[in-house]
């Protein structure tokens, strides 16, 4: 199932939910028509699995980047060049499922627009509790406000994203160095 559901994930990145059908989904899938509707239901629980599919490995990655750092600062660091990995090339081209849903459904989705404020609102406290674990150990000044600091650095995330989706170029070294000057 989650060999099927990381299928819909990259047909749902690529192209959005509206213009996805479930023929495309069932070809990416490789399961007959029966057998989606059988496991989903409909295209939209298709999706709210996709999309639950896809923050988890998204948690993980994110989480496993940050473990590379040596100190609140580092690790903070290391989250930010992998949201440039990750905006970059064929990735960054197939887009963030988050901020696709978020621009694409979250006014006419309730059950999505509550899906990606959560993630939102999780990324933004993991990275919060980075600045602090960075104030504790002196990576990172005292008079950084961890929560404002965060939710910026939430929109620098997310708007790598949009400039990956978009194609334009990311010079990741340098946006994440300006970024980290947040952090002084």
């Amino acid at each position: 199932m989650d060999t099927a559901l990381d299928r819909a994930v990259r047909v749902f990145r690529e192209r959005g939910y509206h213009a996805t059908s479930i023929g495309d989904l069932t070809a990416a899938m490789r399961l007959a028509t029966g057998s989606v509707y059988k496991a989903f239901r409909d295209k939209h629980a298709v999706f709210l699995a996709a999309f639950e599919r896809y923050t988890a490995l998204r948690q993980e990655q994110t989480r496993s980047a940050a473990a590379e750092g040596d100190n609140g600062r580092e690790r903070l660091r290391n989250v930010l060049l992998s949201y440039v990995a990750h905006s970059q090339g064929i990735e960054g081209r197939r887009g963030c499922l988050v901020v696709g849903s978020a621009v694409e459904l979250s006014a006419v989705d309730s059950a999505v627009a509550a899906r990606v404020r959560a993630q939102l609102e999780t990324n933004e406290s993991f990275i919060a509790g980075l600045i602090r674990e960075g104030q504790a150990d002196g990576s990172i000044p005292g008079h950084v406000e961890p929560d404002d600091t965060a939710r910026l650095m939430i929109c620098i995330t997310q708007g790598m994203r949009v400039v990956g989706k978009a194609r334009l170029p990311l010079d990741g070294t340098r946006i994440v160095g300006i970024a980290m000057k947040l952090l002084a």
